[in-house]
Parts: C-alpha cells; structure tokens; sequence
C-alpha cells in the first residue's frame, strides 16, 4: 500500500503489458498494488513523504530491480 502522507507524487503501475500512472496527493487515499505488478514513483513535489505499508518484513531476495529482469520473469510463467 503506497500512501502520499505528504505532499504529491506519481505511481506508475506496469503489469507487463499495459501501463498505468496514478497521482496520489491525499493522506486518506491509498494504493494497493497486488504481487507481480512492477512500480516506480516519480514527480514528487517538494515535502513529500511517501509511506509504504507492507505485508511481510523487508527480504531483498524477493525483489526484482531491473525491469528487463521483470519482464522476463513474466514471460517465463511469473513463478
């Protein structure tokens, strides 16, 4: 879940076939993003804080940080 505490931004959603920009600017708005949807947050105005909920503590073996790489997990079945 992606939360604009602060201030403004964009969250640009991919889902290996279609993208979608979503601007977020209100504190009581969030956005949930499901499992296998790539994200990059950009445009942020000044003072913003963007807060990030998570399900699970941090374990950087279940990311993937290069789009290609995403892509081809995709292509490969997502598994």
């Amino acid at each position: 879940m992606i939360i604009a505490a602060s201030g403004s931004f964009d969250v640009v959603l991919d889902d290996g076939g279609e993208q979608q920009r979503i601007h977020l600017n209100r504190a009581y708005t969030g956005l949930y993003i499901a499992p296998l949807i790539w994200r990059e947050i950009e445009n942020f105005s000044g003072g913003s804080v963007c807060l990030v909920l998570a399900s699970a503590p941090f374990d950087e073996a279940d990311y993937i940080r290069s789009h290609d790489e995403f892509r081809r997990f995709l292509r490969a079945g997502g598994e």
